[in-house]
This record gives C-alpha cells, structure tokens and sequence, in this order.
C-alpha cells in the first residue's frame, strides 16, 4: 500500500478525522481511511469489521426452524440425568 503525505489539512477536517478516531477507537490513520472510503462510496476489502455487542439482539431471528429444532434436541438430551452415574458420584 502507498503512502501520502498530506499538508495544509483544514481544521474542520483535523477535527473530523479527530472525532471519527476518538468515537471508535481508531488511529488517525485509519480515521482518516475509513473516513474517505465513506465519503468515495468504497466498502473496504476483506475488512472484518470488529463489532461489540452488549447483549443478544444480533442473534435474533438467524436460526432456520431446523436449526432450531436439533438445538432443542440436544439441549434435552443433555437435561437427561444418567441415574446410575449420579448414584456412584454420591
């Protein structure tokens, strides 16, 4: 990848990339990347982007009903108590 030195950057835009950086916890260079691939229209390449969630909601409703029919199945399986294991661990 290329490098460019920029000079003489406005500081509405300093500002900008500046506050983009601080929001998410970027380096001004990848600030100030993120920024122009928005503003050209460019989704990044092969760029996973690290998502925090603070609870399930980004699971909701992904699951097909088979999905969710063998998750059932095994989750009874597992509630099922082995009678002569447990009476060996008393």
């Amino acid at each position: 990848m290329k490098q460019i030195t920029l000079r003489s950057i406005p500081d509405e835009i300093e500002a900008m990339v500046k506050r983009e950086a601080k929001a998410k916890g970027l380096s001004l260079n990848r600030a100030f990347i993120t920024l122009m691939e928005r503003a050209g229209g460019i989704k990044a390449k092969d760029k996973k982007k690290k998502t925090l969630y603070h609870d399930l909601d980004n699971l909701s409703g992904v699951w097909s009903k088979s999905d969710t029919a063998e998750f059932d199945n095994n989750l009874q399986l597992q509630r099922k108590v082995d009678e002569e294991l447990w009476r060996k661990t008393r």
